[in-house]
């Protein structure tokens, strides 16, 4: 017996293991911007050590990260926060800071431990930031954003579906991107040798690749006036993304996390 097979049915959503990626993108990405915009005036550092933590707390439990992904969160933020600590350090004037402990000097110029902190208050800040974004950078797909733009915020489908239609270019692109290299390696266009070599073959790869992007642009806006795509007030939606309990408990426990942090957390005030 041969099944049959409805092409234009939905595929069974692939259970989330993690919650996460079951939650509404727009959930995932008001949840944390009352504390991004906090951060940004705050001039201690226990107040950004306890985001980052509690970013990945919810990474770590809620997300499916791959290793590589997990070691960027985890080991290399880290280091980029050290790194940047000591980077705005060294603009700190050390004369307006109170902390005299010297860490190096290189012939008058004198590195404190006041200085470094400030530059790591500075640093943890964007750290904080940058781990809180990926709550929503790591679990959600830009077409799922779109899709919620549309349905809950009643952004214009015009609209939201033309950044669905961008979003399914980059695919498409890195595929004809990877033919005009095999077609340009089966012609011998190397670009010839030497340290510009790698930009002269980026040049022949434009022109291909803008005239796929035209045909591709033309194609599929045939399509959509084809199919009178626009002409109604509304649309009837094949792949839903709702929002439901568990999104605004998340949203409502996120911000009562947010706001318990900034009152419960002690502070180290920096001169």
């Amino acid at each position: 017996m041969t099944a049959v097979i409805d092409p234009y049915a939905e595929a069974a959503p692939a259970p989330a293991i993690r919650f996460l990626h079951g939650l509404n993108p727009l959930a995932k990405l008001a949840a944390p911007l009352p504390a991004i915009v906090l951060l940004v005036f705050a001039r201690d550092l226990a107040t950004p050590l306890a985001f980052i933590g509690l970013g990945w707390l919810l990474l770590l439990v809620g997300a499916r990260l791959s290793g590589r992904a997990l070691a960027a969160v985890l080991l290399g933020l880290p280091a980029v926060a050290l790194l940047l600590s000591l980077s705005f350090g060294l603009w700190v004037d050390g004369s307006r800071v109170d902390e005299a402990v010297l860490i190096f000097a290189l012939g008058d110029y004198r590195f404190t431990l006041g200085m470094w902190q400030v530059g790591l208050a500075t640093a943890l800040r964007l750290t904080s930031i940058i781990v809180l974004s990926l709550i929503a950078g790591l679990t959600t797909t830009g077409p799922d954003v779109a899709r919620a733009m549309v349905q809950q915020l009643r952004v214009p489908y015009r609209v939201g579906y033309t950044a669905l239609a961008a979003f399914r270019f980059v695919p498409r692109f890195a595929h004809e991107l990877e033919v005009i290299r095999q077609a340009h390696r089966v012609r011998g266009m190397s670009g010839g040798r030497g340290p510009f070599a790698g930009i002269r073959r980026w040049f022949g790869y434009v022109v291909p690749l803008l005239a796929g992007a035209i045909r591709h642009a033309e194609r599929v806006a045939l399509a959509m006036d084809s199919r009178a795509f626009g002409a109604h007030r509304t649309r009837t939606e094949r792949h839903l993304v709702p929002f439901r309990t568990r999104d605004a408990v998340f949203l409502l426990l996120f911000w009562a996390a947010t706001a318990a942090i900034l009152v419960l957390v002690p502070t180290l005030e920096l001169p």
